[in-house]
Protein backbone atom coordinates (compact mmCIF):
# COMPACT_ATOMS: atom_id res chain seq x y z
CA UNK A 1 0.00 0.00 0.00
CA UNK A 2 1.31 3.79 -0.78
CA UNK A 3 2.31 6.06 2.09
CA UNK A 4 1.85 9.63 1.23
CA UNK A 5 4.36 11.46 3.40
CA UNK A 6 3.72 14.84 4.21
CA UNK A 7 4.76 17.25 6.33
CA UNK A 8 2.03 18.96 8.32
CA UNK A 9 2.21 22.13 6.98
CA UNK A 10 2.63 20.55 2.77
CA UNK A 11 -0.32 18.69 3.44
CA UNK A 12 -2.49 21.44 5.05
CA UNK A 13 -1.39 23.75 1.78
CA UNK A 14 -2.57 20.67 -0.15
CA UNK A 15 -6.62 21.47 1.62
CA UNK A 16 -6.11 24.86 1.23
CA UNK A 17 -5.32 25.18 -2.87
CA UNK A 18 -8.27 22.05 -3.15
CA UNK A 19 -10.93 24.19 -1.24
CA UNK A 20 -9.78 26.99 -3.60
CA UNK A 21 -9.22 25.66 -6.82
CA UNK A 22 -12.13 23.88 -9.19
CA UNK A 23 -10.99 20.74 -8.47
CA UNK A 24 -12.20 20.95 -4.51
CA UNK A 25 -12.83 17.84 -2.69
CA UNK A 26 -15.80 19.14 -1.87
CA UNK A 27 -17.46 21.52 -3.13
CA UNK A 28 -16.28 20.87 -6.95
CA UNK A 29 -16.56 17.39 -6.81
CA UNK A 30 -16.73 17.23 -10.49
CA UNK A 31 -13.22 16.72 -12.34
CA UNK A 32 -11.33 19.27 -13.92
CA UNK A 33 -10.83 19.35 -17.87
CA UNK A 34 -9.12 22.22 -20.12
CA UNK A 35 -10.14 20.28 -23.37
CA UNK A 36 -13.95 19.92 -22.38
CA UNK A 37 -14.67 21.35 -25.94
CA UNK A 38 -13.24 18.06 -27.27
CA UNK A 39 -14.90 15.77 -24.98
CA UNK A 40 -17.99 16.48 -24.71
CA UNK A 41 -19.31 13.63 -23.07
CA UNK A 42 -17.59 14.17 -19.71
CA UNK A 43 -20.10 17.23 -19.57
CA UNK A 44 -23.33 16.65 -20.92
CA UNK A 45 -25.17 12.88 -21.44
CA UNK A 46 -26.83 14.53 -23.98
CA UNK A 47 -23.85 14.37 -26.23
CA UNK A 48 -23.57 10.66 -26.43
CA UNK A 49 -23.93 9.99 -30.28
CA UNK A 50 -23.29 12.92 -31.94
CA UNK A 51 -20.51 12.32 -33.62
CA UNK A 52 -20.89 10.27 -37.51
CA UNK A 53 -19.75 7.21 -35.51
CA UNK A 54 -18.86 5.11 -32.38
CA UNK A 55 -15.79 7.61 -30.87
CA UNK A 56 -13.87 6.91 -28.30
CA UNK A 57 -11.76 9.31 -25.97
CA UNK A 58 -8.96 8.67 -23.26
CA UNK A 59 -7.91 11.89 -21.38
CA UNK A 60 -5.17 11.71 -18.67
CA UNK A 61 -4.27 14.90 -17.09
CA UNK A 62 -1.46 15.92 -13.85
CA UNK A 63 -2.29 18.79 -11.88
CA UNK A 64 0.60 21.04 -10.47
CA UNK A 65 3.50 19.38 -11.38
CA UNK A 66 6.03 18.64 -8.60
CA UNK A 67 3.73 18.54 -5.48
CA UNK A 68 3.34 15.68 -3.55
CA UNK A 69 -0.18 14.34 -3.74
CA UNK A 70 -1.05 17.13 -6.61
CA UNK A 71 -4.40 16.61 -8.12
CA UNK A 72 -4.64 13.61 -11.13
CA UNK A 73 -7.43 12.61 -13.49
CA UNK A 74 -7.95 9.62 -15.72
CA UNK A 75 -11.34 9.82 -18.14
CA UNK A 76 -12.09 7.21 -20.72
CA UNK A 77 -15.14 8.03 -22.70
CA UNK A 78 -17.00 5.53 -25.33
CA UNK A 79 -20.70 6.96 -27.11
CA UNK A 80 -22.05 5.81 -30.67
CA UNK A 81 -25.17 6.54 -32.34
CA UNK A 82 -27.58 3.67 -33.27
CA UNK A 83 -27.63 3.15 -36.47
CA UNK A 84 -31.01 4.01 -38.97
CA UNK A 85 -32.37 5.37 -34.55
CA UNK A 86 -32.83 8.82 -33.18
CA UNK A 87 -30.59 7.50 -30.42
CA UNK A 88 -27.27 8.39 -28.53
CA UNK A 89 -25.31 5.92 -26.31
CA UNK A 90 -22.31 6.45 -24.18
CA UNK A 91 -20.06 4.89 -21.03
CA UNK A 92 -17.89 7.09 -19.42
CA UNK A 93 -15.24 6.06 -16.48
CA UNK A 94 -13.39 8.57 -14.30
CA UNK A 95 -10.83 7.85 -11.84
CA UNK A 96 -10.02 11.57 -9.73
CA UNK A 97 -6.78 11.57 -6.77
CA UNK A 98 -5.85 14.34 -4.74
CA UNK A 99 -3.57 12.44 -2.24
CA UNK A 100 -5.17 9.75 -0.40
CA UNK A 101 -8.35 10.55 -1.53
CA UNK A 102 -10.17 8.63 -4.77
CA UNK A 103 -13.07 9.11 -6.61
CA UNK A 104 -14.23 6.29 -9.02
CA UNK A 105 -17.01 6.85 -11.61
CA UNK A 106 -19.21 4.70 -14.26
CA UNK A 107 -21.90 6.39 -15.91
CA UNK A 108 -24.02 5.44 -18.64
CA UNK A 109 -25.89 7.88 -20.98
CA UNK A 110 -28.55 8.13 -22.91
CA UNK A 111 -29.03 10.55 -25.60
CA UNK A 112 -32.83 11.09 -28.35
CA UNK A 113 -32.02 13.51 -31.06
CA UNK A 114 -34.19 15.11 -32.91
CA UNK A 115 -34.42 17.48 -35.78
CA UNK A 116 -34.91 21.30 -35.11
CA UNK A 117 -34.09 24.03 -37.41
CA UNK A 118 -30.65 23.95 -39.28
CA UNK A 119 -29.42 21.74 -36.85
CA UNK A 120 -30.48 18.92 -33.68
CA UNK A 121 -31.69 18.82 -30.29
CA UNK A 122 -30.56 16.23 -28.38
CA UNK A 123 -32.27 15.13 -24.69
CA UNK A 124 -29.95 13.32 -22.50
CA UNK A 125 -29.93 11.39 -18.83
CA UNK A 126 -26.93 9.33 -17.27
CA UNK A 127 -27.19 7.00 -14.14
CA UNK A 128 -24.03 6.11 -12.16
CA UNK A 129 -21.90 5.03 -9.03
CA UNK A 130 -19.48 6.69 -7.76
CA UNK A 131 -17.13 5.18 -5.13
CA UNK A 132 -15.14 7.44 -2.59
CA UNK A 133 -11.98 5.94 -1.44
CA UNK A 134 -10.10 8.47 1.25
CA UNK A 135 -6.98 6.37 2.46
CA UNK A 136 -6.53 8.86 5.45
CA UNK A 137 -4.72 5.95 6.94
CA UNK A 138 -1.85 5.85 4.55
CA UNK A 139 -1.40 9.00 5.67
CA UNK A 140 1.98 10.38 7.68
CA UNK A 141 1.89 13.73 8.74
CA UNK A 142 5.42 13.47 10.45
CA UNK A 143 6.78 12.77 13.88
CA UNK A 144 4.38 13.35 16.77
CA UNK A 145 1.40 15.15 14.45
CA UNK A 146 -1.93 13.54 15.14
CA UNK A 147 -5.42 14.79 13.80
CA UNK A 148 -8.37 12.96 14.54
CA UNK A 149 -9.51 14.01 11.27
CA UNK A 150 -7.43 11.71 9.30
CA UNK A 151 -7.34 8.65 11.22
CA UNK A 152 -10.02 6.86 9.69
CA UNK A 153 -10.59 5.62 5.97
CA UNK A 154 -13.82 6.00 4.24
CA UNK A 155 -14.74 3.98 1.48
CA UNK A 156 -18.80 4.79 0.13
CA UNK A 157 -20.36 4.14 -3.11
CA UNK A 158 -23.03 6.18 -3.92
CA UNK A 159 -25.82 6.20 -6.46
CA UNK A 160 -26.58 9.68 -8.97
CA UNK A 161 -28.15 10.39 -12.12
CA UNK A 162 -27.79 13.45 -14.31
CA UNK A 163 -29.55 14.91 -17.73
CA UNK A 164 -28.58 17.51 -19.89
CA UNK A 165 -29.89 19.09 -23.23
CA UNK A 166 -27.50 19.77 -26.56
CA UNK A 167 -28.32 21.67 -29.52
CA UNK A 168 -25.55 21.59 -32.65
CA UNK A 169 -25.99 23.00 -36.43
CA UNK A 170 -22.92 23.22 -38.44
CA UNK A 171 -21.27 26.69 -37.30
CA UNK A 172 -22.79 26.31 -33.72
CA UNK A 173 -23.69 24.31 -30.40
CA UNK A 174 -25.02 24.78 -27.11
CA UNK A 175 -25.09 22.78 -23.91
CA UNK A 176 -26.90 22.45 -20.62
CA UNK A 177 -26.15 19.42 -17.89
CA UNK A 178 -26.64 18.77 -15.09
CA UNK A 179 -24.28 15.65 -14.73
CA UNK A 180 -24.78 15.09 -10.85
CA UNK A 181 -28.20 16.37 -9.80
CA UNK A 182 -28.94 14.63 -6.29
CA UNK A 183 -27.96 16.08 -3.46
CA UNK A 184 -26.61 13.56 -1.11
CA UNK A 185 -25.17 13.59 1.99
CA UNK A 186 -24.38 9.79 3.39
CA UNK A 187 -23.53 9.28 7.70
CA UNK A 188 -19.94 9.29 6.35
CA UNK A 189 -20.42 12.91 5.77
CA UNK A 190 -19.77 12.65 2.21
CA UNK A 191 -21.77 15.41 0.50
CA UNK A 192 -22.50 15.40 -3.21
CA UNK A 193 -23.79 18.87 -4.59
CA UNK A 194 -25.79 19.45 -7.65
CA UNK A 195 -23.35 20.64 -10.65
CA UNK A 196 -24.89 23.16 -13.60
CA UNK A 197 -22.30 22.88 -16.55
CA UNK A 198 -23.74 25.63 -19.30
CA UNK A 199 -21.19 25.35 -22.63
CA UNK A 200 -21.34 26.98 -26.06
CA UNK A 201 -19.08 27.53 -29.38
CA UNK A 202 -19.18 28.71 -32.73
CA UNK A 203 -16.94 28.37 -35.31
CA UNK A 204 -16.22 31.46 -37.80
CA UNK A 205 -14.58 30.80 -41.09
CA UNK A 206 -11.79 33.56 -41.80
CA UNK A 207 -10.54 31.77 -45.26
CA UNK A 208 -10.01 28.87 -46.97
CA UNK A 209 -7.66 27.38 -44.44
CA UNK A 210 -8.47 29.25 -41.45
CA UNK A 211 -11.13 29.17 -39.24
CA UNK A 212 -11.78 30.11 -35.12
CA UNK A 213 -13.71 28.53 -32.75
CA UNK A 214 -14.26 30.54 -29.20
CA UNK A 215 -15.92 28.90 -26.57
CA UNK A 216 -17.01 29.27 -23.49
CA UNK A 217 -17.74 26.94 -20.31
CA UNK A 218 -19.93 28.45 -17.08
CA UNK A 219 -20.41 25.87 -13.92
CA UNK A 220 -22.00 26.37 -11.38
CA UNK A 221 -21.96 24.25 -7.53
CA UNK A 222 -23.13 25.62 -4.25
CA UNK A 223 -20.57 26.16 -1.73
CA UNK A 224 -18.19 27.05 -4.76
CA UNK A 225 -17.58 30.63 -6.69
CA UNK A 226 -18.97 30.48 -10.15
CA UNK A 227 -16.48 29.21 -12.57
CA UNK A 228 -16.07 30.75 -16.17
CA UNK A 229 -13.54 29.29 -18.81
CA UNK A 230 -12.96 31.15 -22.01
CA UNK A 231 -11.39 29.73 -24.60
CA UNK A 232 -10.60 30.42 -28.34
CA UNK A 233 -9.05 27.80 -31.31
CA UNK A 234 -7.89 28.25 -34.40
CA UNK A 235 -8.42 25.50 -37.14
CA UNK A 236 -5.41 25.48 -39.72
CA UNK A 237 -6.12 23.46 -42.90
CA UNK A 238 -8.78 21.68 -41.01
CA UNK A 239 -6.04 19.29 -39.35
CA UNK A 240 -4.01 21.85 -36.79
CA UNK A 241 -5.56 23.64 -33.44
CA UNK A 242 -3.97 26.27 -31.75
CA UNK A 243 -5.61 27.48 -28.54
CA UNK A 244 -5.80 29.77 -25.59
CA UNK A 245 -7.74 29.58 -22.70
CA UNK A 246 -8.55 31.58 -19.63
CA UNK A 247 -9.93 29.99 -16.66
CA UNK A 248 -11.63 31.33 -13.28
CA UNK A 249 -8.86 31.90 -10.45
CA UNK A 250 -6.21 33.18 -12.89
CA UNK A 251 -5.14 30.04 -14.69
CA UNK A 252 -4.02 30.45 -18.78
CA UNK A 253 -3.93 27.28 -20.74
CA UNK A 254 -2.25 27.18 -24.14
CA UNK A 255 -3.76 23.94 -25.92
CA UNK A 256 -2.79 21.88 -29.19
CA UNK A 257 -4.99 19.65 -31.67
CA UNK A 258 -3.87 17.35 -34.21
CA UNK A 259 -5.78 15.68 -36.47
CA UNK A 260 -3.37 12.57 -37.60
CA UNK A 261 -6.26 10.71 -39.67
CA UNK A 262 -9.64 11.17 -40.39
CA UNK A 263 -10.25 9.11 -37.50
CA UNK A 264 -7.32 9.70 -35.07
CA UNK A 265 -6.77 13.03 -32.86
CA UNK A 266 -4.47 14.30 -29.83
CA UNK A 267 -4.27 16.95 -28.08
CA UNK A 268 -2.46 18.33 -25.67
CA UNK A 269 -2.96 21.29 -22.74
CA UNK A 270 -0.68 23.43 -20.86
CA UNK A 271 -1.87 25.27 -17.54
CA UNK A 272 -0.26 27.50 -15.73
CA UNK A 273 -1.42 30.07 -12.80
CA UNK A 274 -1.30 33.90 -13.93
CA UNK A 275 -1.21 35.03 -10.90
CA UNK A 276 2.50 35.29 -8.91
CA UNK A 277 -0.01 34.11 -5.83
CA UNK A 278 -0.81 31.41 -7.01
CA UNK A 279 2.05 30.56 -8.84
CA UNK A 280 4.31 30.51 -5.40
CA UNK A 281 2.61 27.93 -4.26
CA UNK A 282 1.65 25.71 -7.41
CA UNK A 283 3.12 24.99 -11.01
CA UNK A 284 2.02 23.85 -14.18
CA UNK A 285 -0.51 21.30 -15.33
CA UNK A 286 -0.40 18.94 -18.15
CA UNK A 287 -3.37 17.45 -19.98
CA UNK A 288 -3.02 15.05 -22.82
CA UNK A 289 -5.93 13.23 -24.54
CA UNK A 290 -6.72 10.57 -27.83
CA UNK A 291 -9.82 10.23 -29.28
CA UNK A 292 -10.30 7.85 -32.10
CA UNK A 293 -13.65 7.83 -34.18
CA UNK A 294 -14.53 3.89 -36.18
CA UNK A 295 -15.70 3.95 -39.68
CA UNK A 296 -17.33 0.50 -39.15
CA UNK A 297 -20.71 2.16 -39.99
CA UNK A 298 -22.09 5.67 -41.21
CA UNK A 299 -25.38 7.21 -39.32
CA UNK A 300 -27.78 9.69 -40.23
CA UNK A 301 -26.51 11.96 -37.56
CA UNK A 302 -24.27 14.31 -38.41
CA UNK A 303 -22.22 16.84 -36.61
CA UNK A 304 -19.11 18.22 -37.54
CA UNK A 305 -16.17 17.08 -36.20
CA UNK A 306 -15.25 20.63 -35.13
CA UNK A 307 -17.65 19.83 -31.81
Amino acid sequence: MQTYIYSASTFRLLLLLLLIVPASLWAQQQPLFTQYMFNGLAINPAYAGSHESMSITALARKQWLGMEGAPSTQTFALHTPVPNEKIGLGLLLTHDQAGPVHQYNIKFAYAYRLPLGPGKLAMGIQAGLLNYNARFSTLYLGPNVQDPTFEQDINKTLFDVGTGLYYSTDRFYLGLAVPQMLALQSEQHIHLSRHYFLNSGYVVALNRSLQLKPNVLVKAVAGAPLELDLNANLLINEVLWIGASYRSFQTLSALLELQLTDQLRVGYAYDFPASSELGRHTSSSHELMLNYRFTFYKSNISTPRNF
